[in-house]
């Protein structure tokens, strides 16, 4: 990562139709707890399971290794309504150019194209912090997340066990545009 890169302050990520915010621990803790805090607006199905696994790894990485941001966890929010449906963060730091995204979106905020809205952000802040590639992985069984890493401009990589590896390749020509 470049010196430069690296002084890069940490902001909210904005899409045409989302916000999304990188989260402290003491908003992480929240919504593990699944208890809104002044201020939180939230959609009635969030945060669901998924997001509650995704901030508990964060805060652990958190407690181990300190701030995690910008290679954090970031909460999705649609603009519309300002309602937190879901989100978004990195497995771990940059190693070798290369970093882990996870994301989720609760039941009432899928169908509508904003998990790849939002991959495509952090594909952008990778891309600004100067890594490489940026990996995922989905169960063999999700076809939607399937087609969501591919709409962000993903493609499959191999196979391990029943989960689907993900890969895109980032670099000076190369800059993730929204989905269409």
């Amino acid at each position: 990562m470049s010196r430069a890169a690296s002084l890069l302050p940490v902001t909210d990520l904005r899409t045409p139709r989302l916000c999304l915010h990188a989260i402290d621990a003491k908003e992480g803790e929240r919504i593990v707890g699944r208890r809104a805090g002044a201020g939180d607006a939230w959609a009635e199905d969030y945060p669901f399971d998924g997001d509650v696994r995704g901030v508990t790894a964060f805060l652990a990485a958190t407690a181990t290794h300190g701030d995690q941001r910008p290679f954090g966890h970031y909460r999705i929010t649609r603009t519309a309504d300002g309602k937190a449906i879901g989100g978004i963060g990195f497995k771990g730091r940059p190693d070798d150019g290369r970093v882990e995204v996870g994301y989720g979106l609760a039941p009432s905020a899928r169908g509508h194209g904003y998990a790849a809205e939002a991959l495509v952000a952090v594909l952008n802040l990778a891309a600004d912090h100067d890594l490489t590639r940026v990996c995922a992985d989905t169960t063999e069984d999700n076809v939607a997340s399937q087609r969501t890493l591919e709409r962000a401009g993903f493609r499959r990589t191999g196979i391990n066990g029943d989960l689907y590896r993900y890969e895109v390749l980032l670099g000076a020509s190369m800059r993730p545009v929204q989905p269409r």
